[in-house]
């Protein structure tokens, strides 16, 4: 693992992002906004760790998936209420407060989306 900034990951992940905000703020559909955002979502974090991490694609896709599946356990735990931050807007977004497996398998099948773009690549 090696650190080095990668323009096409960088560009990626702000792309990703912007497609991201744009879907939160003006769509408010039944799938694409709770399951293409959720898709989404772990393509972007996979993007910006390999904007400044040069490592091999299995294990960071594998991290970025299991660091997806803690925010959604904290969700069930109802994290942002026991920190008392139920009131926060911001909170509420990055960290969740909702636990559902639809989250869980959007996240499994943009990473493995992820890893079938990436091995295509090479």
């Amino acid at each position: 693992m090696k650190l080095r900034f990668s323009p096409l990951y960088f560009s990626l992940a702000v792309l990703i992002f912007v497609i991201e905000v744009l879907i939160a703020a003006y769509l408010h559909d039944g799938f694409i906004r709770p399951y293409a955002g959720d898709f989404l979502v772990v393509i972007l974090i996979y993007c910006f760790v390999r904007s400044f991490v040069q490592a091999p694609v299995i294990p960071v896709a594998l991290a970025v998936l299991a660091f997806s599946y803690l925010v959604e356990t904290l969700q069930y735990f109802n994290l942002v209420k026991h920190l008392g931050l139920e009131h926060s807007r911001i909170a509420n977004i990055v960290i969740g407060n909702y636990f559902t497996w639809a989250d869980i398998i959007a996240y499994t099948l943009g990473i493995v989306f992820t890893i079938f773009i990436e091995k295509v690549r090479s």
